[in-house]
């Protein structure tokens, strides 16, 4: 029995440390993500994984119309935007 707890003990602290360390608040992060980009509404200035910062001026299911500073406006899918900014 010890030699069985010796064997599966350092395995499974390893897995529980993966967890706790690297799985769950990635999973948080994600979740709060998806939160912000499903909140996302008219108006809002956002700027977008690429680094374009605008203020969105269209919302559809999927996707979202930007408006650029000189007045263009260009379209994106919702998983591009990385932040809702002031």
């Amino acid at each position: 029995m010890e030699n069985l707890i010796a064997t599966i003990g350092p395995i499974l602290l390893m897995f529980v440390l993966f967890y706790f360390l690297l799985i769950r608040p990635q999973q948080k992060r994600q979740k709060a993500i998806q939160q912000m980009q499903s909140d996302l509404k008219k108006g809002d200035n956002i700027v977008t994984i690429g680094g374009l910062h605008g203020v969105v001026d269209a919302l559809d299911e999927n996707t979202i119309v930007i408006k650029c500073g000189d007045g263009s406006r260009l379209t994106y899918d919702r998983g591009a935007v990385r932040e809702v900014t002031e």
